[in-house]
């Protein structure tokens, strides 16, 4: 993940949607974020550009990745108790297809609104659709899928007011999904290697997927796509104020 996140269009592409996203809500000058798994790094000079980043990596070999960018403030941490920085609060905190991973899911999204700022805002990407379950998800050690509904009850069940959701990686989604369905229907556990492209061709492919951050975020709605992305706040009074 360290070799192509950087250039990969399906990262690259994702950080220019996340970035237009956060883009369109209100931060404070010199905002307070962080990045709760956030594997090799990828995101942070995107996220460092919106203010002072804080990131967590339970896995301590793609925490020294991150660590070497020399971006942020970066340490080991484990949702839902083991989030760091004492009691620290947070403008933007950002779970990036990562809660698919944790067996609690409303834990960890409660224990992470708890470090929101009065009007912060958590902003969330899942993988879409139980239906395409498959290799994919269990080699990636992931716990479930979700829909808009799941999604939302798991944010709204951890005291958080939604503010936005909507599907993405819609123009690919009819391709991606029938290869993997068709994979399913096969048995097939041939492995995924995550491998760049050729040049022209991850070049269209990113040209492709971020265009949809025209869309996002401004109150449309894509119908369908292989992933979710919500933006929620605090639903409730007992955010930490803010320290800094």
């Amino acid at each position: 993940m360290a070799s192509v996140e950087d250039t990969h269009w399906w990262f690259a592409a994702r950080r220019m949607i996340l970035e237009s996203i956060i883009a369109g809500r209100i931060l404070p000058s010199g905002a307070d974020i962080l990045e709760a798994g956030c594997g090799t790094g990828g995101n942070l000079a995107m996220l460092a550009s919106r203010g002072h980043v804080h990131a967590t990596e339970m896995n301590i070999e793609a925490m020294s990745f991150a660590v070497s960018r020399g971006i942020g403030d970066i340490s080991a941490g484990r949702l839902p108790d083991d989030i760091g920085f004492g009691t620290q609060g947070f403008d933007l905190i950002v779970l990036l297809d990562v809660l698919e991973h944790i067996d609690d899911d409303c834990a960890a999204l409660r224990a992470l609104r708890k470090r929101l700022n009065p009007n912060g805002w958590l902003v969330v990407t899942v993988p879409a659709y139980p239906v395409l379950w498959g290799h994919h998800d269990e080699i990636h050690h992931h716990k479930r899928r979700y829909t808009l509904k799941t999604l939302c009850q798991a944010a709204r069940t951890a005291g958080c007011s939604v503010s936005y959701v909507s599907h993405f990686n819609f123009w690919l989604f009819p391709a991606i999904a029938l290869v993997r369905l068709v994979r399913r229907w096969t048995s097939s556990t041939r492995p995924e290697n995550l491998m760049i492209p050729p040049s022209w061709l991850n070049a269209a492919l990113t040209g492709l997927l971020a265009s949809e951050r025209y869309f996002l975020g401004r109150r449309r709605i894509l119908p369908f796509g292989l992933s979710l992305v919500l933006v929620a706040q605090s639903d409730l009074n007992d955010s930490p104020a803010h320290i800094g």
